[in-house]
């Protein structure tokens, strides 16, 4: 067999050996004539001899292109024999080759790799009876090739022309795929296809695919030179018409759109960096079409910077007197907050540049937090501008958007000062305690630059990516609670606590303000309705146990409701509202007095707990039932106060014997101890007093006084350590109407707080033990207050320190109580029991 090729016996197929060109990237289809760049050394070498000897060639299809030197493995199985048309030689390693593809071969055996490749190879006949069936597939294929040629400008008229005088089917398929811009690998599998009537379908499906995709690359160039068209159309008749207009001189009092930005930028006072970025911007602005996205997006900015109050601001009312008739005719109270404005005004006139103040106003719902600062900005004069921080999530909030798209906007402080119109207005961050934190940033944060008056005279908003001065603004937050607020956060605030109202301050805030405003609301007149103290108090007492004002608002607003009906049924005589009358407005009395009815059995203690609405009650029962020694906390309780619980339980277990107790009680019994309003948490070390009493009043069989209440952190040895929230917790006794409470002695500076109408009212016991509250709490020796270790104190007894104890000596056994807390130890930092 020479490498000519030669033919076998009768019917045998022809088999031929050639050397291989590899081929990257594409695929020889026979009858197609194909340009080739050939650079490879084993490559040059076939070619030279091959064109030497006259002799064809086979070009074999590489699986991956970037292998240099393919082995057999990489070579596809089936080729195209080819001849050399044409050889240019274009330097010494770079060849340019034309060759024709001639017929399907495929790779009987391998002969060797070097100096070239080459191999025996067998041709592949076509498998082509012409039907009914292929003559369609022909026609078919031939057809939609035309119209592919016809949305393809690139490919010149002799290529339709070309399909036409091609009349072989196999023929027109290998010419058509040859031009197909598909894989490697799919033009591949159409070359290795013998049978015509499939690869006419193969191909066909080929064609039909490109076809819908340049049909709809059409439309879509179609539809954007129509809209580019268009604009292009207004743009010139705008301009015509401003031609037009301006030849006529009828453009006398018709200031075009940007005239009118260019006039409030000339008429805006802005900072000169202010100044310049919003020229720059109008310069932009005018170069732009008004219907293009970014247009909006370059107009709303520029808007922005000319209207922000970047050198505007009001002037302070600074007459001291007049801001304090101001303060007290819209609140009633609430001296501290109104002592402050007063020093920050009477700063503010002798010093024009200072800074203004960051505050936070904490307390309970409804004592007037919100309201507080609109009354402090119509005492300054002031503009009044409130945002509500509840549940905000997201930081852009705060510093705003970054102007990557169409709907992006300054974050709420920037847009706060732009609506009040001033750059120092009274700013209220209400809620400030509900702030919330999520994958989209921490507001929290953000705040830290706006709240630090060190800081916010550089105030960076992502929107307007220029400083803006807060420094003049006077920020006013609210909260219920300090506990939520970040320790970074709460650093940067003046905090001022609004514990609650008295009774007697609520008839005041009730006869000032409440009762007028819903008479107002409801189209009453005094004349029509009047409404007793009397009836005011036990609204108080019996209806709206709150420390705020908020619902005993709402229920005067019932009792004009009421009177508002019989009005309009022409019932017009004079009413009074008296106590025997409440009923029919608001239903059964809601509240009663609990502390009496609690304590009726032993082993039930009152403690006071301070909670984000005031303080409150707190009802410590205790009981023993059979069992193996064991103590069972019950309430849903937090960690700290199952350790209180733990800790008075070891303190009577120690000092049984003293508090007449039997040292064995535990030994065939379990102890346990539930707090009331199990559904609500409860934490804190403030009711160690409390747990000690009602275990001491159960396992003594006495009852604790009904009118007594508690509270103080108890140790292993029986000190009474000082907690915190002594003003609500009083209120919260005076409220439920008691006569006595206990606490430590440390917390008896706290008094000061409490007003002197309270402290009429109450009685105050101060204990450095736990062995001093025995002749205070017990029934049984409530008569033995006097002489007892603590003297109880009343009203008017907050002038001079505590009478010291003497240091008790060391006995052979423990004394009753333990070690006193050293007086001048500094307070313990734990948070007081909180009901959350």
């Amino acid at each position: 067999m020479d490498e000519s090729g030669s033919r076998g016996g009768e019917g045998k197929p022809t088999t031929f050996e050639l050397g291989i060109l590899p081929l990257r990237n594409s695929v020889l289809f026979p009858g197609v004539i194909i340009p080739l760049a050939v650079g490879r050394p084993k490559s040059i070498r076939l070619l030279e001899e091959m064109v030497a000897a006259d002799r064809p060639i086979a070009v074999v299809a590489q699986h991956k292109a970037e292998v240099d030197d393919p082995t057999e493995e990489q070579l596809f199985q089936v080729g195209t024999m080819a001849r050399i048309v044409k050889v240019i030689k274009l330097s010494r390693d770079n060849y340019s080759v034309i060759v024709q593809g001639l017929s399907r071969v495929r790779i009987l055996h391998w002969q060797h790799l070097e100096p070239y490749h080459k191999a025996t190879f067998v041709e592949i006949p076509q498998e082509a009876g012409r039907d009914v069936e292929l003559e369609a597939l022909f026609i078919n294929l031939r057809t939609t090739a035309k119209e592919v040629m016809k949305l393809m400008p690139e490919v010149p008229n002799e290529a339709s022309n070309m399909l036409e005088t091609v009349n072989e089917p196999g023929q027109l398929t290998d010419l058509i795929a040859s031009n197909l811009e598909i894989s490697t690998a799919e033009k591949q599998e159409i070359l290795e296809m013998a049978n015509v009537k499939l690869r006419l379908k193969r191909v066909l499906g080929l064609v039909s695919r490109q076809l819908e995709v340049l049909k709809v690359s059409d439309k879509i160039h179609s539809q954007v030179k129509e809209e580019i068209d268009k604009s292009q159309r207004e743009f010139y008749l705008r301009q015509q018409m401003k031609a037009i207009k301006e030849e006529l001189g009828d453009t006398d009092g018709e200031a075009t759109d940007h005239d009118d930005l260019l006039r409030k930028l000339e008429e805006a006072d802005l900072p000169e960096e202010v100044e310049k970025s919003a020229r720059k911007q109008f310069k932009r602005l005018k170069l732009m079409q008004p219907a293009s996205s970014e247009y909006m997006v370059t107009r709303t900015y520029f808007e922005t910077l000319i209207e922000l109050p970047w050198r505007v601001s009001t002037k302070d009312n600074l007459d001291i007197e007049k801001v304090e008739t101001i303060l007290n005719e819209d609140h009633y109270d609430l001296e501290k907050v109104k002592k402050r404005i007063v020093e920050y005004l009477a700063v503010r006139k002798l010093k024009e540049d200072m800074k203004g103040p960051i505050l936070c106003l904490v307390g309970p719902p409804g004592v007037g937090k919100t309201s507080l600062g609109k009354s402090i900005a119509r005492a300054m004069d002031r503009k009044f501008f409130r945002m509500s921080l509840g549940g905000i999530h997201d930081e852009a909030e705060i510093r705003g958007h970054r102007r990557t798209y169409v709907g992006s906007l300054p974050g709420r402080i920037v847009a706060g000062i732009k609506k009040a119109g001033v750059n120092n207005p009274v700013f209220m961050l209400d809620e400030i305690d509900k702030l919330g934190k999520d994958f989209r940033g921490d507001p929290a944060s953000a705040l830290l630059e706006v709240l630090d008056p060190e800081q916010n005279h550089a105030f960076s908003d992502h929107y307007l990516e220029l400083p803006f001065d807060l420094s003049k603004v006077m920020f006013i937050c609210t909260a219920n609670m300090l506990d939520p607020i970040p320790d970074p956060l709460r650093d940067r605030m003046e905090i001022l606590e609004l514990p609650g109202y008295t009774r007697t301050e609520k008839l005041h805030i009730a006869r000032k303000f409440l009762i007028p405003k819903q008479l107002s609301e409801h189209g009453l007149s005094e004349e029509l309705l009047t409404i007793s103290d009397e009836v005011v108090f036990e609204l108080i007492d019996s209806y709206t146990r709150e420390a705020g004002v908020r619902n005993l608002e709402r229920s005067i607003a019932a009792i004009c409701r009421g009177v508002a009906v019989d009005v309009a049924k022409d019932k017009k005589e004079p009413r009074t509202v008296r106590k025997e009358d409440i009923d029919s407005f608001l239903g059964a009395q809601k509240f009663f007095p609990e502390a009496q009815l609690r304590t009726r059995v032993a082993g039930v203690a009152t403690g006071l707990a301070w909670t984000a609405a005031g303080g409150d009650l707190l009802f410590l029962e205790a009981t023993r039932m059979p069992g193996k020694g064991n103590l069972v906390l019950t309430g849903k309780l937090g960690e700290v106060m199952k350790e209180s619980a733990h800790a008075a339980l070891s303190y009577v277990r120690t000092y049984a014997e003293p508090l007449g107790i039997d040292p064995g009680f535990l030994r065939e019994h379990d102890i346990h101890v539930h707090v009331p309003a199990g559904a609500i948490p409860k934490d804190g070390p403030s009711a160690g007093v409390a747990i000690f009493t009602a275990l001491l009043s159960l396992l003594r069989g006495v009852r604790v006084r009904g009118d007594v209440a508690m509270t103080g952190e108890i140790t292993l040895r029986g000190s009474v350590l000082p907690v915190g929230g002594i003003k609500e917790k009083v209120l919260a006794a005076h409220r439920a109407e008691l006569a006595r409470v206990v606490m430590p002695e440390r917390n008896r500076k706290d008094l000061e707080e409490i007003p002197e109408e309270i402290r009429k009212d109450l009685e105050f016991v101060f204990i450095e033990t736990v062995e001093d509250i025995l002749p205070h709490v017990l029934e049984a020796e409530a008569a033995a207050s006097e002489g007892s270790g603590a003297a109880p104190m009343r009203a008017g007894d907050l002038g001079g320190a505590a009478p010291a104890r003497p240091p008790a000596e060391t006995p052979s056994e423990p004394a009753l109580g333990g070690q006193s807390a050293d007086p001048d130890q500094e307070e313990d930092a734990e948070p007081p029991l909180q009901v959350r």
